[in-house]
């Protein structure tokens, strides 16, 4: 292999040792690939943030819930939070116990909560009518509760999930009316718990926003957990050395916060986080082939077989993924290009990296989608008919395992039923 391009996977040492244009040729492309290494790293990175003696981790799952995924998350010690049955059924095959999951709802069905309830998960509400319903649904049960403290933060506004513009949780001015419900159906609140965004760099909203939740806890007796959320952001553009937050420095003030809420509660209650993309983004690289290099008019494209049916992040969110170059040959790059990278979606919109200064890319070359781990397969689609890639895991002892098969044509028809008579 040549390696045109690879300076972050080379300072993270990603593959290992391993081949990625040989990984491509044995697997195909696209291939999402998830580095073992890393992610346990990930996972310690965020348990050892805070001295606080009863801190829990909660993976959120959304971001990436690959079932050999979430068996290394749970075998590093963390516990996870749902937000769909189906989040709940695949964390149970990984091994997560119904005492481990955290089922975080938002606007569901009384089927939706019947099976969380059946399934023994503890359930948090977000809205005065939902929790109603499942007072309705399990009069005397436990419950959490989610509220918006009124402080957001993300990278993109479609991420921001609390604050005065979003949907999300229960305003505090409505505290006397979650009692009055609690009451009515003789509810156990718990727990509380809040989420102000994603992806922030600079820890300043999360810690006022830790402030303000707590402030709102002091006003529930007999509260077992407080879940302050996530959002840790991890740095997309490593290749200009962008800084990656200073977990550090937030750990110690998060610290600080915890242990003052503790005194003035009177009791050490457990105080968890719920971060999704730290702990998967960094670990994933997407390996694409290059079928097609062409000049449009004054314009340089690269077109890839990883449309955005495989990673939808830069066409939902105008998302920057760093972009790596191999190549199968010797053959070198003689220059320095400014090029749009794109898929193979029918749509003008299927842009994985526009404008990018790289070295000259030729067809057959094989590119490496950066940090693809967070919302990367887990929103993929088969639009365009096109068929879901397959995962693979490099181990920490180097082996490579597939851990879901790449999909066939014949996928495309399963549950379909076709009429009788045309």
């Amino acid at each position: 292999m040549n390696k045109i391009y690879t300076k972050v996977t080379d300072q993270m040492n990603f593959w290992e040792g391993q081949d990625p244009v040989a990984l491509a040729e044995k697997y195909g492309t696209p291939l999402y690939v998830t580095n073992e290494r890393i992610l346990r790293q990930r996972c310690r990175d965020l348990k050892n943030l805070v001295t606080y003696p009863n801190f829990v981790v909660d993976y959120s799952a959304k971001a990436n819930c690959g079932l050999a995924f979430l068996q290394v998350v749970r075998s590093e010690g963390l516990e996870v939070d749902a937000m769909s049955p189906g989040e709940i059924y695949i964390e149970k095959k990984a091994g997560f116990g119904a005492d481990q999951i955290f089922y975080i709802c938002n606007n569901v069905s009384a089927e939706e909560m019947e099976y969380a309830v059946k399934e023994g998960v503890v359930i948090s509400v977000d809205s005065l009518s939902q929790l109603e319903q499942f007072g309705q649904i399990a009069p005397g049960h436990e419950v959490a509760v989610r509220f918006n403290p009124g402080v957001g933060a993300g990278h993109h506004e479609k991420v921001v999930t609390a604050g005065k513009k979003t949907k999300f949780g229960i305003e505090p001015k409505y505290i006397p009316q979650v009692k009055e419900l609690l009451e009515k159906y003789d509810l156990k609140l718990i727990g509380i718990n809040q989420h102000i965004g994603s992806l922030f760099m600079t820890g300043e909203a999360f810690v006022a926003s830790i402030a303000a939740l707590f402030e709102i806890a002091k006003q529930f007796k007999g509260l077992r957990f407080v879940d302050m959320g996530g959002g840790f952001g991890i740095p997309y553009k490593k290749e200009f050395d962008e800084a990656p937050l200073d977990l550090k420095e937030l750990g110690q003030t998060i610290d600080k916060a915890l242990y003052k809420f503790a005194e003035e509660y009177g009791e050490q209650i457990t105080l968890r986080i719920e971060p999704g993309r730290y702990i998967s983004a960094e670990s994933n690289v997407i390996l694409s082939t290059v079928h097609s290099v062409k000049h449009n008019h004054e314009k340089k494209f690269v077109g890839c077989d990883c449309g955005f049916n495989v990673l939808q992040r830069p066409i939902m969110y105008d998302s920057y993924h760093g972009v790596e170059v191999y190549r199968g040959t010797e053959e070198p790059s003689e220059q320095t290009e400014t090029v749009t990278i794109v898929g193979n979606i029918c749509e003008s919109g299927d842009i994985l990296a526009k404008d990018r200064d790289l070295p000259e890319i030729k067809k057959g070359d094989v590119l490496g989608i950066l940090d693809a781990g967070a919302y990367g397969f887990t929103m993929a689609s088969n639009y365009n008919n096109r068929l879901r890639p397959a995962e693979i895991m490099i181990r920490e002892n180097g082996q490579v395992v597939l851990t879901r098969e790449r999909e066939v044509l014949e996928d495309l028809m399963r549950h379909v039923i076709p009429l009788e008579e045309v």
